[in-house]
């Protein structure tokens, strides 16, 4: 069966973009980029794949599942389609003006169930930090890569989620050089 990765960037004390949304504060380069080239390369803008002649692979994703906030950058840098590679849904309240590739949800989580029941590839959630909140019941693997730097406030890894225990079990983790330690756990 599909699994739902959350595979993200995030701060030392928990934040994955700052209070404004952005995240030009998480390392790019580094011995970590190695990871995000060889096994997360699905993971990648298609531009951004472009820019560094690389095919995506498709051998982790074949979905991704966003909020609206962060598709935004894309749309403002003139990018349409962020993700041309993947089956690309944003999560919304409301209805917007989107790109054809893209299909909007109200129902997150509903989404996502009838996805994992599909055959294919696995799901990326890519963020936000309110969708991951609403997703944390259907996320089987959290994939972090937990860089060198704190923000003291910003946009939480699963935004204003109410509180309610949820075990995940550590799987490996791996630090670089950089600083970057790359944490891969399992829900329990």
């Amino acid at each position: 069966m599909r699994q739902l990765v959350y595979y993200v960037a995030v701060s030392l004390d928990g934040f994955i973009a700052d209070p404004a949304g952005g995240f030009d504060a998480f390392l790019v380069e580094g011995d970590h980029a190695a990871v995000v080239l060889d096994e997360y390369a699905d993971a990648l803008p298609g531009h951004a794949l472009t820019a560094l002649g690389l095919t995506p692979p498709g051998t982790r994703f074949d979905t991704v599942i966003m909020g609206w906030n962060t598709l935004l950058p894309a749309l403002g840098a003139g990018i349409a389609s962020p993700y041309p590679h993947l089956r690309q849904w944003v999560a919304s309240r409301r209805p917007r003006l989107v790109d054809p590739a893209i299909s909007l949800t109200d129902d997150a989580l509903a989404t996502v169930r009838n996805l994992k029941r599909e055959s294919g590839l696995d799901i990326w959630l890519c963020g936000g930090g309110q969708v991951a909140g609403a997703l944390l019941p259907e996320i089987d693997r959290l994939v972090l890569k937990r860089n060198p730097v704190a923000f003291g406030s910003g946009v939480p890894l699963f935004g204003n989620a109410p509180y309610e225990a949820r075990r995940f079990a550590l799987t490996r983790a791996r630090p670089f050089r950089s600083g970057v330690v790359v944490e891969e756990y399992a829900a329990a």
